[in-house]
């Protein structure tokens, strides 16, 4: 089972910043899954939440903000003795970070409508050439999926499921030409998990932080464990 870390390695660095993509790098990990948004710009950016505020501490929209005034931001609010700026960053800028990597979990967060979300995978598709391999683009945006299913993208795609709708998940990621569903880990019982490798799609579990619950796992053959404490993860299993 592989160990993915969550957000870079959200309890052991600032989420979703390059200081905490190379934490990871720098234990042996080569498994990450993270966020991406599409700024007034174009330019895409690696943050999870619709706002800056929580983790940089200004109130400003993402999808209103440009380039320059992303990078001005840093990302360690919550983390004030963490010891060196974490300025928003580009997709480029993580991607050029994690050129060793074998498994990357790119989630698109959701849009507001059908325009948006062919904005955004037309850029992520530009911005990803090179990691064909590596790469699986993941979303709970159906919106996102169809996009992709649209353009008939060359990148692995998933679904994920934080809703319990149970094996009409499964349904619903061979209908939009998914190989991958991530469930979350509350539904992902020992039943839920047998159906989609019956259904030969690739899992991830996520967010798993029980040492016990992530061994669970690891004997059920599920793929990926995706955690914010890879550090414990990776001694523990």
């Amino acid at each position: 089972m592989r160990i993915i870390g969550h957000r870079g390695a959200r309890k052991e660095a600032p989420e979703n910043t390059l200081g905490g993509f190379q934490h990871i790098k720098n234990l042996g990990i080569h498994g990450v899954e993270f966020d991406i948004r599409q700024l007034q710009d174009e330019e895409l950016v690696v943050i999870h939440d619709d706002n800056f505020l929580r983790t940089a501490g200004v109130d400003q929209i993402v999808e209103q903000a440009n380039l320059a005034q992303a990078l001005s931001f840093d990302h360690r609010q919550n983390w004030p003795d963490w010891p060196s700026s974490e300025p928003t960053p580009t997709l480029t800028g993580v991607l050029n970070l994690l050129d060793n990597f074998d498994h990357i979990e790119v989630e698109v967060k959701a849009v507001r409508d059908m325009v948006l979300a062919e904005k955004i995978v037309q850029k992520l598709e530009a911005e990803l050439q090179g990691f064909e391999k590596v790469v699986t683009i993941t979303s709970f945006d159906l919106q996102i999926l169809t996009a992709l299913r649209d353009i008939n993208s060359q990148f692995k795609r998933g679904l994920l499921v934080e809703l319990p709708v149970g094996a009409t998940a499964i349904e619903l990621a061979h209908q939009y030409g998914c190989c991958h569903i991530g469930w979350h880990d509350q539904l992902a019982t020992d039943e839920i998990i047998q159906l989609s490798q019956q259904a030969d799609l690739n899992i991830s579990v996520w967010t798993v932080n029980d040492v016990e619950r992530a061994k669970k796992l690891r004997d059920l053959d599920v793929q990926g464990l995706i955690t914010d404490i890879p550090t414990t993860m990776l001694q523990a299993l």
